[in-house]
């Protein structure tokens, strides 16, 4: 019952547009959700990650700045991924079980940039790529150039594996960003120097949100 019920729910994801598609279990990730009520998590125990893959086009026409094609791309992407999240939500639902989807981008704390859950950590205890030096998900085919959302639920599932690996050796993403905030040990990454130039970069370029994606661009598989 478990693979069935894993494969209708990717299958349905890759049909509404959704590139990446794996499944945690929820007791590994406890310690990455923040704002949600206890009451509220239990009795959930599988968390579903999906991502979707940003046009390279676009990111490759990121030069030294955000760009107004990238905040668009960011907003619908983030748009797409909760709107599949929601509907995946509903189909859990109509199955008789529980479903509790998180917004893709519901940012709780800008200057330690985070939400109420981690979807990199999903997504990495889903098997689908690994935190990179960026502090984002790397993934083997397409680097960090992804987005994601992430559900909740006790829906009956199996569980992917996490994959072993890291990002070696490479630094791509070290030498270009202009606020110096990765480091050669991703648990040194300076939150508050790279929201500082979120911040410079919304002022200066009227760009509606905190973007960059210059280390977006700068991550993409060597081969």
């Amino acid at each position: 019952m478990e693979q069935d019920n894993y494969n209708q729910l990717k299958d349905r994801a890759l049909g509404w547009g959704i590139s990446l598609f794996g499944v945690a279990s929820l007791d590994n990730l406890k310690q990455n959700i923040a704002g949600i009520l206890p009451e509220t998590l239990q009795d959930l125990f599988f968390a579903v990650s999906l991502g979707v893959r940003l046009s390279d086009k676009i990111i490759d026409d990121i030069k030294g700045k955000p760009t107004q094609l990238y905040l668009h791309h960011y907003r619908q992407v983030n748009y797409l991924l909760d709107k599949v999240a929601f509907l995946i939500s509903n189909f859990i639902q109509e199955q008789g079980y529980q479903a509790l989807p998180i917004a893709a981008s519901q940012v709780i704390d800008w200057q330690n940039q985070k939400g109420h859950l981690s979807h990199k950590h999903v997504a990495c205890e889903a098997g689908l790529g690994w935190m990179g030096k960026n502090n984002l998900l790397v993934t083997p085919k397409w680097g960090a150039r992804v987005r994601l959302v992430s559900i909740l639920t006790n829906f009956p599932l199996v569980v992917d594996k996490k994959l072993n690996v890291n990002c070696g050796s490479c630094k791509r993403c070290l030498t270009v960003c202009p606020a110096g905030a990765i480091r050669e040990k991703r648990e040194d990454f300076d939150h508050l120097a790279c929201f500082e130039q979120l911040k410079q970069f919304k002022r200066e370029y009227n760009i509606a949100h905190y973007i960059c994606g210059i280390c977006v661009k700068s991550c993409r598989p060597l081969n």
